[in-house]
């Protein structure tokens, strides 16, 4: 499932200046999180952007940790 999550994420550098993206729109997934933060429920974003479907708010949400949660080097 977490792969099917992170496959529906992609990044270009000639869509929204290589941000990560919804496969298929120009939603940058920077922005659905925005959202999710600011307490918006998944109806609502879900109505502002009908293209996007449930999955892809979680897949925005798992981007985010897969990208965050890596090993930060602490000086040398």
């Amino acid at each position: 499932m977490n792969t099917q999550l992170l496959e529906r994420v992609t990044h270009n550098p000639e869509i929204m200046a290589g941000k990560a993206v919804i496969r298929g729109t120009r939603i940058p997934v920077d922005l659905l999180v925005r959202m999710v933060a600011q307490g918006i429920p998944y109806a609502e974003i879900l109505a502002e952007y009908p293209r996007l479907q449930p999955n892809d708010i979680q897949a925005a949400l798992f981007y985010v940790t897969e990208a965050t949660s890596a090993p930060v080097p602490c000086g040398s």
